[in-house]
């Protein structure tokens, strides 16, 4: 273990270190308690071994500073004080001392400290090791709760969550959001055609187009089935939501799936896309948002597919959506 003894009389400090050294320890020595508490504060200290009366800082004030923060590792203490003020031992536990030690110290005495001070330190040591897996192991569930298993995009719990905090925060801030919802065209011909676990790794792999692409702030979930949606806050009032879409699209489609089942040309997995804007003052609410987006990619359905329509909250957006048929 390492060892701090913190003592301002010479005699004891080299008794204790001589015993401690004795004992295969690592002994660290400070001389008054403003520099015990400099390499307490510095972090690797095990156990300290502090008097009681020092200039500065006094053993019980050490004591306190310790319980008070010194990081997740725990520092066992032993307090060091004469047989003319047995009342101290009580007030110094109280201060947060583990034990004591009555002056003049002995090996034997030390030694029992210490070996107390090891079963401590390491119980201790387990415990902040099996709290930190836990919620490690939490922030795992939690991450996996919110995670589609299939694509590994977010879910609909995470995509309601942030639609929620996104439409909230518009709100407040005065800020316009987007949302682009997406449909894989003729997937239920594809799954006929090339079968489920195929159709399947098409969805993953569609979704990890979209992530590819998916810039900083934006936000990609799958919607449920083959449906994919994107959320877009802070937008600015020259962002194309129709633009953003139509990127999506045309990664997809430069991703070259074969889909000989389709009806209409392009042989390719391609996607309908459906995007609807908030804009400050707005009366909708965010799930009204996204009926206006269904209902842009029903649009974008009725208009041969493969191509990006707009809900009538986006028709002030510079950009022309795509009319690329299929």
């Amino acid at each position: 273990m390492r060892i701090l003894i913190a003592d301002d009389d010479p005699t004891s400090r080299l008794l204790l270190r001589a015993i401690v050294s004795k004992l295969g320890h690592e002994c660290i020595v400070a001389e008054e308690g403003a520099s015990a508490w400099d390499l307490l504060a510095s972090g690797g200290i095990d156990v300290l071994l502090t008097d009681w009366m020092m200039p500065g800082i006094d053993g019980p004030e050490l004591c306190r500073r310790v319980r008070e923060g010194t990081g997740d590792s725990y520092v066992y203490i032993v307090l060091t004080t004469g047989l003319d003020r047995p009342e101290r031992v009580l007030e110094g536990m109280s201060a947060g001392a583990d034990d004591y030690l009555i002056k003049p110290v002995d090996s034997f005495a030390v030694q029992t400290r210490l070996i107390a001070a090891e079963r401590v330190t390491e119980l201790h040591g387990t415990l902040s090791q099996t709290q930190a897996e836990l919620e490690q192991a939490n922030t795992e569930l939690l991450e996996q709760s919110l995670t589609d298993g299939l694509t590994g995009l977010g879910n609909r719990r995470r995509m309601e969550e942030d639609m929620i905090r996104t439409h909230a925060r518009a709100v407040r801030m005065g800020r316009s959001y987007g949302l682009a919802l997406f449909d894989v065209d003729h997937f239920k011909l594809y799954n006929d055609h090339y079968g489920h676990v195929a159709g399947d790794e098409t969805l993953r792999h569609v979704a990890s187009c979209i992530d590819f692409v998916v810039r900083a702030g934006e936000c990609a979930y799958r919607y449920g089935g083959e449906e994919f949606l994107l959320l877009l806050p802070d937008l600015r009032p020259s962002d194309s939501v129709a633009a953003i879409g139509e990127r999506i699209r045309q990664t997809v489609m430069d991703a070259a799936i074969p889909h000989s089942a389709r009806p209409t040309l392009p042989p390719l997995v391609t996607l309908s896309g459906g995007v609807a804007r908030w804009t400050p003052g707005s009366p909708l609410s965010v799930m009204e948002v996204v009926q206006e987006a269904d209902g842009a990619l029903f649009q974008a359905k009725a208009a041969g597919r493969n191509c990006i329509r707009e809900a009538d909250s986006c028709l002030h957006d510079r950009v022309e959506p795509s009319t690329v048929g299929g």
